[in-house]
């Protein structure tokens, strides 16, 4: 992998120090398809040292992909962009490509053999439309596209800035970005200033909440030095960035302020660089050789889906009870009818029966378990909605919590999931108390 996002990773600032993502598909501007891939070209690009200045989406069509180049290249040096490449008619990039560079198409013949031998592995012979796929800009780089059949492009201008075309595709794009795009713009990076980051991972308490707590600090950062806020729902990234041309000193000042922010909030930090709550958790129960049950209500199977979604993850976990209804609750884990009468199913009472039942009836060492409203209907009064209750069951006793969420089931449900993976690894490393 290309990403460095570690504590004391080196990220050189290269020549090309802004970049531009440009985005080609009618599907992403009527909002049939999720634009993902902007996402993970800004963070590789932000792990290389690149500014990304502007993301821009536009239609298949040869005047949008103009304009937008002509955007991109006149506010920065390196503009990546994905679509529009393909055998069908619609695919139209390389041809406004070519235009734009002032080219003509030819036949690129390796690309037609690679994509012969893909299809013929398949007991298919590639059609006339496969051919003109293979007809490429003259003056372009030609990218090996490893998962797919269309080629990425890499053309420069005559002043220096670069354009790099891959594919929509997600999966053939981050091929291409991890394997072509990355190591050669690495390979173009000239010694001079250095640029160091390092990110510290957060759960537990909102982005406004950590700010007030370490204002202090931001407000006493060097001007060579810089901290961003990166929210997600349930958990925050601090990424504290250095600038300079002595590596030595750069990197005691991130130590510095690092040390600085974990001396406020070292119980919300989980992890660093990339990692998530999942592999937090599986992190330490590998560690100490711990196995991990879930019983999940209003979060349906996404805490389970989450652990089980890294690879490694039987490693530690046993499994999970879906328990929505009240007697898959009494059947499944035990819980008596009686207690789901007198308190209700949203109740610390019976979230913690759940957790201590998955916890004997799936023979784990923890279990988490979760019981709430997450809407948008069935609240009361008593118990509106974003009213949610979770437990941990462990050796060492049954820890409990109440949410307070909001009115959006798809983000209680999420929110949900990362307080209790949070709250199983405070447990875990000893900040809570039975």
């Amino acid at each position: 992998m290309y990403l460095r996002a570690r504590p004391n990773c080196l990220i050189l600032i290269t020549a090309f120090l802004k970049a531009y993502i440009l985005t080609i598909g009618d599907e992403i501007l009527i909002g049939q398809v999720t634009d993902t891939n902007a996402t993970f070209m800004a963070t590789a690009l932000n792990e290389e040292g690149y500014e990304v200045v502007e993301h821009l989406s536009v239609a298949d069509s040869h005047d949008g992909i103009m304009q937008g180049l002509d955007r991109g290249l006149a506010s920065a040096d390196i503009v990546l962009m994905t679509g529009g490449l393909g055998p069908t008619k619609d695919d139209i990039t390389k041809k406004v490509l070519a235009d734009y560079f002032g080219t003509e198409l030819v036949f690129h013949q390796e690309s037609w053999e690679r994509l012969s031998r893909i299809y013929r592995s398949f007991g298919k012979e590639p059609g006339p439309h496969h051919r003109e796929q293979c007809e490429l800009p003259a003056s372009a780089t030609i990218l090996t596209n490893e998962r797919g059949t269309a080629p990425g492009m890499w053309l420069t201008r005559d002043d220096g800035k670069i354009v790099v075309s891959m594919p929509g595709v997600p999966y053939e794009m981050r091929y291409l970005v991890r394997n072509e795009v990355i190591p050669r713009l690495v390979e173009q990076q000239q010694p001079g200033w250095r640029q160091r980051s390092l990110t510290l991972l957060t759960a537990g308490e909102g982005e406004s909440t950590i700010a007030d707590k370490i204002a202090a600090v931001e407000d006493g950062l060097p001007e060579h030095m810089s901290l961003a806020y990166l929210p997600n729902l349930g958990t925050v990234r601090l990424r504290l960035t250095a600038r300079g041309t002595d590596e030595a000193a750069i990197q005691v000042d991130l130590n510095h302020y690092q040390q600085e922010i974990e001396n406020i909030i070292g119980d919300l930090v989980y992890g660093y660089g990339t990692e998530n709550l999942p592999q937090a958790v599986q992190r330490r129960m590998q560690e100490q050789n711990l196995s991990l049950a879930t019983a999940e209500s209003c979060t349906g199977g996404t805490i389970a889906g989450m652990i089980t979604s890294r690879a490694g993850s039987s490693g530690h976990y046993r499994g999970s009870i879906i328990a929505y209804d009240n007697a898959v609750k009494h059947k499944s884990l035990g819980i008596a009818p009686g207690m789901i009468q007198k308190y209700g199913a949203v109740s610390k009472q019976v979230v913690r029966a759940m957790a201590e039942g998955a916890r004997e009836r799936l023979n784990s060492d923890y279990a988490i378990a979760t019981s709430g409203v997450a809407g948008p209907g069935g609240g009361t009064k008593e118990k509106p909605v974003g009213t949610i209750w979770i437990a941990v069951a462990g050796p060492e006793g049954t820890h409990t919590k109440l949410l307070k969420a909001g009115k959006d089931r798809k983000r209680n449900i999420t929110y949900t999931a990362h307080q209790s993976l949070d709250f199983l690894r405070r447990v875990l490393d000893g900040l809570e108390k039975p």
